[in-house]
């Protein structure tokens, strides 16, 4: 079906004779075939969004629509690479166009000379259904490729083959009812439509990401949802580059949705060198990249975290463990509210679109863990994350509020922290965790029995030095008792040498549960010492002058083969209260 320009405005146009057309199929507008999406019909008439500059369309201009959604091409090839909001490989535009994207500048996705080894897993007779994994290609030294039975095919094997082939090579043949369909290792899914699962699981594991305020105190399930919300300058990027560099997931995709070019071009740069901790490759190993930075055309921005979460699911449904981080989702509402305004919507609060609410609840819906399609009964889990930038650090803004309606996560970060240099700057004063109940059985069975007796004392510490800096901020420090002064030195201590985390250090940038246990029960071991020291009668001023109240501070710089300096120091602690308490008596 081809229709005609009638209005160009900005990355939005109108065409006439389109009455056929569906919602969100893809069109080819002018000589140049710009690709672009249709977002609404009236009558004869559709509005198209287009994904590239618009400069040059003018009224008159061709229009063809191509009759299909807006889709992604699923094979081996995705790991490693950088696609644009519309899944379109930078590398490959790179090599044909330079650092600079001509309008219409055609790519792939994916590379289709480029061959694979496939060695099947099931034989001829053998009766699949969808989601059944066919074979495995060896796409990264990390990461085996599961390539399944895709959609609306079932039946017997009739024919299977291992060797080296192109994703559009035939791999296998299924039959059905006297039909035969070839199946290939390329698979192509409309990124706006869910994938579909058998079931969602309970959640009831974390995602470990070595970031200490995060796994101890505000945890994060596998297969949740979580928002990192902070004004300009807090960190909320280093937080996202942290979770992806270091949690425990087996495919991470990252989506730089609206942020700064210089912020992506750090990832794309530090990405490559750094080295996954669980297996010892390289991170771009298990890394899938989107690039829709603030320069980029603003209508792809908006298709990005569709692409993003595709991308997720499909190697969810492969079995796999996915994070996908959105950076950040504030950025996308704002391309949202844009093409609203285009579309003459009837604007909601602050300009948004009536349904933000819902367009953002469709992707965090979207991860979960589940039991995938397929007769291995095999499980898979999407965890995604979101940073929030609201304007002036303002929480009560619509992107924020529509936000933490729907996560169950909240990392909130403040520009408070992050001036007096403390990161990660998340604030654990109005942060919070809906999975903590969920998930402490797993810390009581893979942990420690006392680790949530440690987490709640920590927490209890740091609101009763919030109580407490108020007072001294009317009275003065000099007045207090021994036992609020210790208190205030024990806060200090969990903020410094606990929750602040340096992730330029080697050691420090990553910390292992079981360390992490081992630092609280350390923390609340001097703790409960120090107070009882104080019952007994014994000087503030003697307390925090013991060489293994010093010895603290360094370690979190002790390595993880060598936690058992820890009860080391803990074993000192205790030698040295007991001579300090008993020095009386003797």
């Amino acid at each position: 079906m081809e229709g005609r320009v009638r209005k160009v405005s900005g990355p939005l146009i109108e065409v006439n004779g389109m009455g056929q057309s569906k919602m969100y199929d893809v069109v080819q507008v002018g000589k140049d075939r710009l690709t672009g999406e249709i977002i609404e019909l009236r009558g004869d008439i559709a509005s198209v969004q287009v994904y590239e500059e618009t400069a040059g369309i003018k009224v008159g201009d061709l229009v063809e629509n191509t009759g299909k959604p807006l889709s992604l091409e699923l094979a081996p090839g995705l790991i490693g690479e950088v696609f644009d909001g519309i899944g379109r490989s930078l590398k490959s535009l790179y090599k044909t166009q330079g650092d600079r994207i001509a309008t219409g500048g055609k790519a792939t996705h994916l590379d289709h000379k480029k061959k694979w080894h496939f060695q099947p897993v099931l034989n001829k007779g053998d009766m699949v259904g969808v989601g059944d994994v066919l074979g495995t290609v060896p796409e990264s030294e990390i990461v085996v490729h599961k390539v399944m039975v895709p959609q609306g095919v079932k039946g017997e094997i009739v024919e299977i083959k291992a060797g080296e082939f192109t994703i559009d090579d035939v791999v296998a043949k299924i039959e059905y009812n006297g039909k035969v369909t070839e199946v290939c290792m390329l698979q192509k899914w409309p990124v706006r439509m869910a994938r579909p699962y058998k079931s969602k699981i309970s959640i009831n594991e974390p995602m470990i990401t070595g970031q200490r305020v995060i796994d101890t105190l505000f945890p994060l399930a596998r297969g949740g949802v979580a928002a990192v919300p902070g004004p300009f300058g807090s960190g909320k990027t280093i937080v996202q580059h942290q979770l992806a560099k270091w949690c425990d997931a087996e495919v991470v995709v990252y989506i730089g949705c609206g942020e700064r070019g210089n912020e992506m071009t750090d990832v794309l740069n530090e990405f490559p060198t750094l080295k996954d901790p669980k297996t010892g490759k390289m991170l771009m190993e298990r890394t899938i990249l989107v690039a829709n930075t603030s320069d980029m055309p603003v209508a792809a921005r908006e298709a990005s975290i569709y692409t993003g979460i595709t991308l997720a699911e499909y190697y969810r449904d492969m079995g796999y463990n996915v994070v996908i981080m959105a950076d950040s989702t504030s950025r996308w509402a704002e391309a949202l509210r844009e093409m609203s305004g285009r579309l003459e919507e009837m604007p909601g609060e602050e300009g948004y679109p009536a349904y933000l609410t819902s367009r953002l609840a469709e992707f965090y819906e979207r991860a979960g863990s589940v039991k995938v399609l397929g007769s291995e009964n095999k499980c898979g889990s999407v965890t995604a994350i979101g940073a929030v930038s609201p304007q002036g650090g303002d929480l009560s803004e619509p992107v924020s509020q529509a936000t933490l309606r729907i996560v169950k996560v909240f990392w909130g970060l403040s520009s408070a922290l992050a001036y007096k240099r403390h990161f990660p700057a998340i604030d654990w004063l109005i942060s919070y965790s809906g999975y903590s109940d969920k998930l402490s059985k797993w810390y009581e069975q893979n942990v420690s029995s006392e680790f949530e007796d440690y987490k709640k004392q920590i927490m209890k510490i740091l609101q009763q030095e919030a109580e407490l800096n108020d007072m001294v901020q009317l009275v003065g420090f000099d007045v207090l008792s021994d036992k609020d002064k210790i208190t205030l030195d024990i806060a200090q201590i969990i903020r410094e040498d606990f929750l602040h985390q340096n992730a330029f250090d080697e050691v420090d940038t990553y910390t292992s549960i079981g360390k992490q246990n081992l630092m609280l029960k350390l923390i609340i071991t001097y703790a409960n010492l120090a107070y009882n020291a104080v019952k007994a009668g014994k000087k503030y001023e003697q307390i925090i002058t013991l060489d293994s109240r010093a010895g603290i501070g360094r370690v979190k710089y002790i390595t993880e083969d060598n936690l058992k300096d820890i009860d080391g120091l803990i074993t000192i602690m205790q030698k040295q209260f007991d001579e300090l308490v008993g020095g009386d008596d003797q």
